[in-house]
């Protein structure tokens, strides 16, 4: 497969404006992101950005950056927007999008995403990673994934939800937000309108779910830190404190 990795990245954010420069030993978040991205091996790796700040940063570290409109309401839209402006002639076949905010995902987590896409009838994968603290398992903002299993450690995603499902006894999954699209299935989800459950549980893969497209779910071991808030990102500086880059 030509495989492109395209991480979406906006300053906007409103819990942690800035995001993307924040410090981190050193570096930029992105750059961070960028850097395990790289680690994967997996093939070209972008950041598509909503400001110039972020593209020269990202740039003076040593990546890749593309500029991107700052109207999109998602990440998927800009990362499509960026496929277009890098390859227009249609030529790679597989898109990751990840997320620019998680500095200490294991690359082999990036390659991981991959795996479901063995499978023809596959559109989109994405990672999952079991729960085991008590409270996650009620915590609204934990995903969890509804799936049945289809392979080992693979399972194929019925829904996600905010809730705790399913019910019973049995594991429960948190969803890990990065995906591998095959280019058409890219195409066409950020041509859908945005449906109705995806609205009520505001969680966007469901408006794939919904469209009749087929998502499955690679089991990992650890989620990786997502960096939302102050806190998040006091954590994920001393998580790559003593690393090097």
């Amino acid at each position: 497969m030509s495989i492109v990795i395209l991480i979406p990245a906006r300053m906007g954010s409103t819990r942690l404006p800035g995001k993307p420069l924040a410090d981190i030993a050193g570096e930029p978040m992105i750059a961070h992101v960028a850097a395990r991205a790289v680690e994967s091996g997996l093939g070209r790796v972008v950041v598509a950005a909503d400001s110039d700040e972020i593209c020269s940063s990202v740039r003076a570290h040593g990546h890749e950056a593309v500029l991107t409109g700052g109207h999109h309401q998602s990440g998927s839209d800009r990362i499509f927007e960026a496929l277009q402006t890098l390859d227009s002639a249609g030529e790679v076949e597989t898109v990751i999008n990840l997320q620019g905010d998680l500095p200490t995902i294991d690359p082999a987590d990036v390659a991981a995403v991959l795996e479901p896409l063995r499978r023809a009838e596959v559109d989109i994968a994405t990672l999952g990673v079991e729960i085991v603290a008590e409270d996650e398992k009620t915590n609204p903002n934990v995903v969890k994934i509804v799936g049945s299993p289809t392979a080992p450690a693979t399972l194929r995603a019925l829904y996600f939800t905010r809730a705790t499902a399913p019910w019973g006894t049995g594991p429960l999954y948190h969803h890990v937000g990065i995906y591998a699209y095959r280019r058409a299935a890219l195409e066409r989800f950020v041509a859908l309108a945005p449906s109705p459950l995806e609205r009520r549980e505001k969680l966007e893969q469901l408006r794939a779910l919904e469209a009749g497209m087929r998502i499955d779910a690679r089991i990992v071991d650890a989620v990786p830190l997502g960096v939302d808030t102050p806190a998040d990102l006091e954590r994920a500086r001393a998580a790559l404190a003593t690393r090097g880059n």
